[in-house]
């Protein structure tokens, strides 16, 4: 596993935003090493990491992430993007999801967004987080969105101090242009921050 510099983009953003975390409820989902979610419960938020349910060394990981970090609190459940699986029934409402990382694969934009959905029907007012590493122009959300009747606001990086080399750096070869996005309902007009 390895932490990608879009776990440590939102990470940065989590932190920043850290005085409005305490009693939020949290989920990420396609957690993998769960930086994003661990440092929102190290901030004071309720948190629940996911990965898909098919990859149960995921799953593992991300337990293995709340042991090294002390966090017994944290649940871990297995989420399968586009599925309606009981652990996704039986999630509570939550604030705010995070997602670093997860549009990687144009295939799997619509089963993340339907998940997304699913959890804003029970909260209409939760805010989707994300990080993703522009890979291609070929490739767009807007359209998906507005399927979905949903909407997003581009945070520029350096709003949160997060357009330093040292943040969102990565040995990996090529060029990782990092984007944040917060994704709300269409019809939702709250600001961000």
């Amino acid at each position: 596993m390895y932490v990608w510099p879009c776990a440590v983009v939102l990470a940065q953003y989590l932190w920043f935003h850290r005085g409005s975390l305490p009693g939020k409820a949290v989920l990420e989902i396609g957690a993998g090493v769960s930086l994003p979610g661990i440092v929102a419960a190290k901030c004071g938020a309720e948190v629940t990491l996911s990965d898909s349910s098919e990859l149960p060394h995921c799953l593992a990981i991300c337990r293995e992430s709340c042991q090294m970090n002390n966090l017994p609190q944290v649940h871990v459940v297995g989420l399968t993007w586009g599925h309606v699986s009981r652990d996704l029934l039986a999630l509570p409402p939550q604030d705010i999801i995070l997602a670093s990382d997860v549009f990687f694969e144009p295939e799997d934009f619509e089963d993340i967004l339907t998940t997304v959905y699913f959890l804003m029907q029970k909260n209409p007012k939760v805010k989707l987080w994300s990080t993703y590493q522009v890979r291609s122009a070929d490739w767009s959300l807007e359209a998906l969105l507005y399927k979905w009747d949903m909407k997003c606001v581009h945070i520029p990086l350096e709003s949160f101090g997060a357009d330093k080399e040292d943040i969102a750096e990565s040995a990996l070869p090529g060029r990782h242009t990092v984007e944040m996005l917060v994704i709300s309902f269409a019809k939702d007009n709250l600001n961000y921050t």
